[in-house]
């Protein structure tokens, strides 16, 4: 199957001659400052009475089409939420085809009381290439953060790790305003839930991302897009909440823009506090050859986070000219936090008599902080959408953990057997440099070409100071003491080609990145000097196909094939081991390999509120954690586990079943397979699973509204990890206020406190391992939203080159 994709990819690069049809009408769509509008549907309607009669939708760059049309007189409607309705004078039909003059859209004079207190949003919405999700169409996101939504969104799963899949898959890109977070998957965790929900804008996920994307992420790419207020003047929102669980929790922002003349000015700032726990028991049995019990280990942890985030966005557009914009941000956040782990564990023998009983406390400090400058330059070369962007992106984070892992251990007649003391040190840096130019709207053989370039410079610096502490003396632990540093270079070319055909669109893209790597480990008196060199070059090719079935395109049909890689995390690649308790210890792998997949979608949408999704992905050198179990201490590491195949179905839908009723549905099933050869263990493991998540949405009057939804996923496979069902409900009510420009909503998360999570490791030599996690999920927010604006409204752009090296950084 792979060899057949791979053929399958290459092929589409042969280019295609199609007879073109003379009879072409087509025509551009764009903003009033000249911005081309994407996915706006224009319909060719009669002149007389506006019946229907052909429907478009226009490109990235505003583009709509129009053939076989035998009206000899006509009129182009647009009505789109946010922009006043467009009717056209009446056009009369050239015999050789025609390009009618370019629609400047009016941005609507009430356009934020209809978006966010009239009109009501969908939280899911299915386009060709992504699904887009808006926190702010649920009552239950208030007081949420980033994470909270993305363990919401359709598809997506994050573990109690912080790991996020995409159909049972690893390895996702996430994006912040379209950059990357350059973030390890934990350190990314604590980044988004520094994020307040209320100032997203929307998240992206895409599966299979076109050229014009990094290609990292093998289950593909999510973009997380903050808020930016469109109004002319100065104007914004600003959003209160506070949530109680076992422990308390608030996240509060304000966003604003001032718009004069040639000059936008926005700012997103965010302020929150979040306490929680996490009550974790593990247990391992080791076993003989002979399969015969030889001894146990039960530990309970009590973790006990207590965080601030502090988050900042500044920004400033300049329009030089209708066609020429510049822009500047800058970004950052601050998030002190304290971590203590209480952990108190048992060891028994083969019969289940105790042996020794350890206690020990893990109290840590973490100071996590970012900065990060843009540059960007937009121009628009036509009024036919052919444009040159320019974005220049450096970033910075810093990362200090001080931490203390202090153990005893006693006897069964409760005497001290060991009472050991081991302090850190645990300093980081990331630097990052990035360019991005990208031409598009390139007019080639009766369609369009995008051509972009991208480089990136990441160098990284990871100190591990561990020493040894007896009493009042300190002395330097050399084993676990390290000192790490790491250099990357990316540099990818890309090209993509679309065209559009009677009832048929195509578009082809082929991308090219080349990596470079050096990695550095220092000596010390234990530990050997160590480096290592990568360097490889990849083709990563895709291709779409849109098939419209009808003129109202009641039927749609899409095909996507592509190849995407997934590059080690920066730290994972660090040699070094260090110690979470004396039973358990975690490392790094500088023979990491990069996982590259082929993944294939064919969809089915109907009447723009179904869509079916059948999907398949061979996934080779898969990144996942690896356990293995020496003697009686547990050693976790990333490995290249495993071949995995993925493939299966789902459904987004959304039914007006009522007219105070609205329901929206995913649901998916699937099957995950992985084959390996991994330490000593034989893993050819399969599972199907399935996962279901309503929303519904009820309006009670135009005053009051309410919520009821809930997730559930059944027991399911992800590496050495089988994962047991979970689900959870969500319920909240929203009431309307001050004059429709405010909001105070009430919601519960996790009602039936279900949403806990529990399984077993499987595939380890002569021993067994199995988890339970009790979380701090069910929590009441009262919140409180408040939207001001005065001015007309204008697009404001989304800028950003950094679009994939965050994700992997572990500081």
């Amino acid at each position: 199957m792979r060899n057949i994709i791979t053929i399958l990819l290459f092929l589409m690069t042969v280019p295609v001659a199609v007879a073109q049809n003379s009879n072409l009408i087509n025509g551009y769509v764009y903003t009033q400052d000249k911005k081309p509008l994407a996915g706006i549907t224009v319909v060719l309607v009669t002149t007389d009475n506006e019946d229907p009669v052909k429907t478009s939708i226009t490109d990235s760059n505003g583009k709509y089409e129009f053939e076989g049309i035998k009206l000899d007189r006509f009129r182009v409607l647009i009505q789109h939420l946010g922009f006043e309705k467009h009717i056209s004078d009446a056009y009369e039909r050239k015999a050789d085809g025609q390009e009618l003059p370019s629609i400047s859209l009016l941005e609507s004079s009430n356009t934020l009381n209809e978006v966010t207190i009239t009109a009501q949003k969908a939280f899911v919405t299915q386009k060709i290439d992504k699904i887009v999700v808006r926190p702010d169409a649920l009552i239950t996101s208030a007081g949420l953060t980033a994470l909270d939504v993305l363990e919401r969104a359709p598809s997506v799963t994050v573990d109690m790790n912080g790991n996020i899949s995409i159909r049972g898959k690893n390895g996702v890109m996430v994006l912040i305003d379209g950059k990357p977070s350059y973030l390890s998957a934990q350190d990314l965790a604590s980044y988004l839930r520094s994020i307040p929900a209320s100032n997203i804008e929307n998240m992206e996920i895409m599966t299979n991302p076109s050229a014009k994307y990094d290609a990292s992420g093998n289950a593909g790419i999510i973009n997380i897009i903050h808020k930016k207020n469109t109004a002319k003047g100065f104007n914004g929102g600003l959003n209160l909440s506070y949530g109680q669980g076992k422990y308390m929790r608030t996240n509060n922002s304000f966003n604003f823009n001032y718009r004069i003349q040639k000059w936008n000015f926005f700012s997103n700032l965010g302020l929150g506090k979040n306490n929680s726990y996490q009550d974790l028991t593990i247990k391992r049995e080791y076993f003989t050859p002979e399969g015969e019990r030889s001894s146990a280990f039960i530990q309970n942890s009590y973790i006990t986070p207590e965080g601030k985030s502090n988050s900042i966005k500044l920004g400033t557009d300049f329009y030089a000219t209708k066609k020429t914009t510049f822009g500047a941000s800058f970004s950052g956040f601050l998030n002190p936090s304290e971590r203590n782990t209480a952990n108190n564990a048992v060891v028994y023998d083969g019969q289940m008599n105790p042996v020794n009983t350890i206690q020990a406390r893990n109290p840590m400090d973490v100071k996590f902080r970012n900065r990060s400058f843009n540059l960007n330059m937009n121009h628009l070369i036509n009024d036919k959408g052919q444009q040159l962007t320019v974005n220049l992106d450096n970033i910075v984070y810093r990362s200090e953990i001080s931490q203390k892992l202090l153990n005893k251990v006693f006897d069964t007649d409760g005497q001290t057997v060991s009472d050991t003391r081991l302090d850190s040190e645990l300093p980081s840096k990331i630097k990052i440099y990035s360019g991005k130019v990208d031409y598009s709207g390139i007019p080639l053989l009766g369609g369009q070409a995008d051509l972009g370039a991208k480089s990136s410079y990441v160098h990284t610096s990871n100190i591990a100071d561990f020493s040894d502490v007896v009493g009042n003396t300190s002395t330097p632990n050399y084993e676990f003491s390290n000192d790490f540093t790491y250099k990357e270079q990316i540099h990818a070319i890309y090209a993509n080609y679309a065209k559009d055909f009677k009832n048929i669109s195509i578009q082809a893209g082929l991308r090219m990145e080349h990596t470079r790597i050096k990695g550095h480990q220092a000596g010390n008196p234990t530990v050997a000097d160590s480096s290592f060199t990568i360097n490889y070059t990849s083709l990563f090719p895709t291709l779409f196909i849109q098939y419209r079935a009808d003129t109202l395109q009641n039927n749609v049909i899409g095909l996507s094939l592509g190849r995407r890689i997934d590059r080690p995390n920066y730290k994972d690649l660090n040699p070094f081991t260090y110690p979470m308790d004396r039973f358990t210890f975690y490392g790094g792998n500088p023979y990491l390999k990069p996982t590259f997949s082929y993944n294939a979608e064919l969809s089915h949408t109907y009447k723009r509120y179904l869509t079916t999704t059948l999907f398949y992905s061979y996934i080779d050198n898969l990144i996942s954690e690896t356990n293995e179990q020496r003697g009686t201490i547990y050693y976790s590491r990333p490995g290249n586990f495993a071949t995995q195949i993925a493939y299966g179905i789902s459904l987004n839908a959304t039914f007006k079943l009522y007219p105070w009723w609205t329901l929206q549905c995913y649901a998916a099933a699937s099957d995950n397979s992985f084959k390996s050869k991994m330490y000593t263990e034989d893993i050819d493991d399969s599972k199907w699973n399935w996962v279901v998540s309503p929303t519904n949405q009820f309006t009670i009057n135009d005053k009051w509204s309410a919520e009821l939804s809930g997730q559930y996923q059944s027991k399911a496979l992800s590496g050495q990890f089988l994962i047991s069902p979970i689900g959870s409900v969500r319920a909240g009510v929203a009431m309307k206020m001050l004059n429709n420009k405010g909001a105070l909503k009430l919601n519960v998360s996790d009602v039936f406190y279900t949403n806990q999570v529990e399984g077993e490791i499987r595939n380890i030599q002569n021993a067994k391992a199995s988890w339970f996690s009790y979380l701090d999920s069910r929590v009441v927010t009262l919140s409180f939203s408040y939207r001001f604006s005065k001015g007309d409204n204008v697009k404001v752009r989304q800028s950003g080159s950094a679009d994939t090296e965050q994700k992997r950084v572990k500081v």
